[in-house]
């Protein structure tokens, strides 16, 4: 019988071992990354079809009207193809210039019913609303880069669907000018689409999905029943796609696993390289002096390999001296630990450098920077839900007259002085400083509770700076204060909160006679 050489047995054991892990590490891989790609984008579309459903709910009265007009109108609206934010504010201040002209004085829904309205106001309102609706369901589409969005209305007697509002803008030519296709009606089987109307015909949000494989590739469709009160309108659906994305990491799962491939052929070549070189022929010399060697290792471990030591080929004299490698693995694991205490040393040292960047250095407190990421945060929770929160603006009154008469290091004690004064008040609230003179305060919880109270006390305080005969010109700190809570029914941004406090601190600055005197 033929004998082989240890290197060409390791060889085929390790060419084999790391064919198998390789195989079996990239099918894992792949149904992990699957998986979780799976799970994380039906949380997604979740929370899509809820974050849109709440835009629409948070319209009440609005989408009732226009769904209704829509819907028997709809062969007739002529809605532009292509529009952005400039043509749906240009919407809008038409169907209210016509309403101010024909209804003066009067409220839609208070003094005026809808159906009341003549048809042309009904008809610029219906365009303003298909506009502001699909634009926020084109939005959505795009941040959460989703196959498709739409709102359909089914039609269960005829089983077909309406699409009311459509991501994709099918065109129609009307005197050459180009319009969106409204009210596109298809069959849509039970059995094709069943998710879709067990939603609509339930009522109830359903646990599955709809799975199809169409021009965007395999999609998974999630739908649910839209409701305005106790009245049913119709369903919001939501699809993103699974193909191309299961293609791309099927790739990406190849590549990692050719490149870790790669690094272990290489590995093994130079192992296999040391081990003929080093080991091999230089066994039988060595084992005149393993029991010696032995010694000083861990009498157990030495134990242990001694009986696997059955025979004397080169195999048992090389376990033999294994234990050698318990030192290095333990070196190796010291290594470990030390770089990753040098990484978490420089992941805390990103952090500071990143708050240092967000403070400013003048007051301490945060600056434009730490505001704009705030209010990042913010509008992502109120379109989640946040109901309560509240915007106060500061304004330093006489700044310019400080820095021209006293100089600007007096001017910049007033601007110190009145941010401690601000974040000693609103102490249970992030402070900011986002202009020379100019202060916001995002209230919360104690603070949104307690505002009125706290304005007095601001405003208290002010004047007692004021008529202390102690305190230099700079030191009588003089300030506008206005604020403004989240009203649901009349703020859909942060941004109308903000304004609405940036106006009620003018009116105080108007009331303090500073406007004029700076």
């Amino acid at each position: 019988m033929k004998k082989r050489s240890l290197t060409f047995k390791f060889s085929l054991m390790f060419v084999g071992f790391t064919f198998v892990t390789l195989v079996f590490g990239s099918i894992l891989s792949y149904l992990n990354q699957t998986n979780l790609y799976k799970q994380q984008r039906e949380e997604s579309i979740r929370y899509v079809a809820s974050y849109l459903e709440e835009v629409i709910t948070s319209d009440g009265s609005d989408f009732l009207w226009w769904q209704k007009y829509f819907v028997e109108h709809y062969k007739d609206l002529l809605v532009p193809h292509d529009f952005g934010p400039k043509e749906i504010q240009e919407a809008r201040h038409k169907y209210e210039n016509l309403f101010l002209k024909k209804y003066p004085g009067m409220i839609l829904g208070v003094d005026i019913s809808f159906d009341e309205l003549s048809e042309d106001v009904k008809t610029a309102y219906t365009v303003y609303k298909h506009e502001y609706y699909l634009d926020k369901f084109e939005q959505a589409k795009q941040r959460f880069n989703l196959a498709y969005v739409e709102y359909v209305i089914p039609n269960t007697a005829g089983k077909s669907i309406m699409y009311a509002l459509d991501a994709l803008r099918d065109a129609k030519i009307v005197d050459d000018e180009k319009y969106i296709e409204l009210g596109i009606t298809v069959t849509h089987a039970f059995e094709e689409h069943q998710t879709e109307w067990e939603a609509w015909i339930s009522g109830i949000q359903p646990t599955g999905y709809d799975a199809f494989d169409n021009e965007f590739g395999k999609t998974y469709a999630y739908y649910m029943p839209l409701y305005i009160g106790t009245r049913k309108l119709g369903l919001i659906g939501v699809e993103v796609e699974i193909g191309k994305v299961n293609h791309e990491i099927l790739k990406a799962t190849i590549r990692q696993m050719l490149m870790i491939g790669g690094v272990l052929v290489l590995f093994t070549l130079l192992l296999l390289s040391i081990i003929r070189s080093q080991y091999i022929r230089k066994l039988v010399k060595l084992s005149n002096v393993i029991d010696e060697y032995s010694e000083k290792k861990n009498p157990k471990i030495a134990e242990l390999l001694k009986k696997e030591v059955t025979n004397e080929d080169e195999i048992s004299s090389i376990m033999a001296k294994f234990a050698d490698m318990i030192y290095e693995l333990e070196l190796y694991i010291q290594n470990l630990t030390k770089t990753k205490q040098a990484l978490q040393d420089t992941r805390q040292q990103a952090i500071e450098l990143n708050e240092l960047a967000m403070k400013d250095s003048l007051t301490g407190i945060r600056n434009k920077t730490g505001y704009d990421k705030e209010v990042q945060k913010i509008e992502w929770e109120m379109a989640s839900g946040l109901k309560k929160i509240g915007v106060v603006m500061i304004d330093l009154n006489f700044l310019k007259r400080i820095n021209d008469t006293y100089g600007h290091d007096k001017g910049n004690i007033a601007i110190v002085s009145l941010s401690r004064m601000v974040c000693h008040i609103f102490e249970h609230s992030p402070v900011f400083r986002i202009g020379g003179d100019e202060f916001v305060v995002i209230l919360k919880g104690h603070d949104l509770e307690n505002i009125d109270e706290l304005v007095t006390e601001f405003n208290w305080q002010l004047k007692q700076a004021h008529d202390n005969p102690t305190l230099e010109y700079w030191e009588k700190i003089s300030a506008a204060i206005g604020y403004a809570i989240y009203n649901p029914e009349i703020d859909s941004a942060y941004e109308n909160i903000f304004k609405r406090a940036d106006v009620e601190m003018y009116k105080n600055k108007k009331a303090m006679k500073a406007v004029r005197e700076e």
